[in-house]
């Protein structure tokens, strides 16, 4: 399986590898924006699982969840943001736009699995 992990924070990147890794994903990579985001998922095709913080510059997370779902090559990749963004109206939008699941930071490493596991079992 395949993950994308795309934040600013090198840190968090390292952290967020750790734990998708130890759920199976033995294929991650990583990106430091939206932008970088998106030429990973044009040059290796859809990934099963797409990371993404919400602040981030050159391009938002919302903005590249937004971008991602007006692409059907991407419909079967699970999304789920992971942001300091706790405004209940915030995570409204990123679910409307598109996102999976969303995870406050600071996070566990046990609630982010949980929350991986969650949208596995949601897929066909």
């Amino acid at each position: 399986m395949r993950a994308l992990i795309v934040d600013d924070s090198k840190a968090m990147r390292t952290i967020l590898r750790k734990i998708v890794v130890e759920c199976g994903f033995e294929d991650v990579t990583e990106a430091e924006n939206g932008v970088q985001a998106l030429v990973q998922l044009r040059k290796n095709g859809a990934p099963d699982l797409v990371l993404v913080d919400w602040n981030m510059p050159e391009m938002t997370g919302i903005e590249f969840v937004t971008r991602v779902r007006k692409d059907d090559t991407f419909d079967a990749s699970m999304l789920m943001m992971v942001t300091t963004e706790t405004e209940p109206a915030r995570i409204t939008e990123a679910l409307v736009a598109g996102a999976d699941e969303y995870v406050m930071k600071p996070f566990t490493a046990d609630a982010l699995r949980e929350k991986i596991d969650l949208m596995r079992a949601s897929r066909p």
